[in-house]
């Protein structure tokens, strides 16, 4: 079941291959094991996906790759787990790795008005700044670990059901 739910929102992996931002991979891409998809390799892969999501940068997406290419876990599902991070849910996951980081360093949270520019960026490091990558590295140490033995856990108790299925079914032929 995992299978099937993954494969219907993964894009093919010739659409991935031609990605321009993936052409200085190489040839690696040709590698079938970055391709096929099965316990170990979407395991591997959605605890690298939810790792790199806490990352505060703006080339996650490489980052997983990167990662996924060595580890030879699936790279579509490594690449498209990032995007748990998104314009939408970066505020608040990123909010909260703050907090975290204020309670683990024991510092008083400060009020901060968000401001897109460069300035603000490196004002807020000096002051927000180490709790909130605190906060960031705890969150994406724990993620990436709840979901390599989450999904392997789901995919392990989901062979199991079909199989038990299966001698069900031939139980009853018989």
């Amino acid at each position: 079941m995992p299978k099937k739910i993954i494969k219907r929102f993964l894009p093919d992996h010739q659409t991935i291959k031609n990605q321009k931002a993936l052409k200085m991979f190489g040839t690696v891409l040709h590698d079938p094991n970055l391709w096929h998809l099965n316990r170990k390799s979407a395991s591997g892969a959605f605890g690298i996906g939810l790792f790199f999501a806490w990352w505060p940068v703006p080339f996650q997406m490489w980052l997983a790759a990167a990662s996924a290419i060595p580890l030879r876990v699936n790279l579509p599902l490594s690449m498209a787990t990032v995007w748990v991070t998104n314009p939408f849910t970066m505020p608040p996951m990123f909010y909260l790795a703050y907090l975290l980081g204020t309670k683990v360093l024991g510092t008083p949270e400060r009020h901060f008005k968000f401001q897109l520019s460069w300035d603000w960026v490196v004002q807020s490091m000096e002051t927000i700044g180490p709790a909130f990558l605190v906060g960031c590295g705890i969150c994406s140490i724990v993620c990436g670990i709840v979901g390599y033995f989450g999904l392997d856990a789901i995919w392990r108790y989901s062979v199991n059901k079909a199989w038990n299925k299966r001698k069900l079914r031939k139980h009853n032929k018989q």
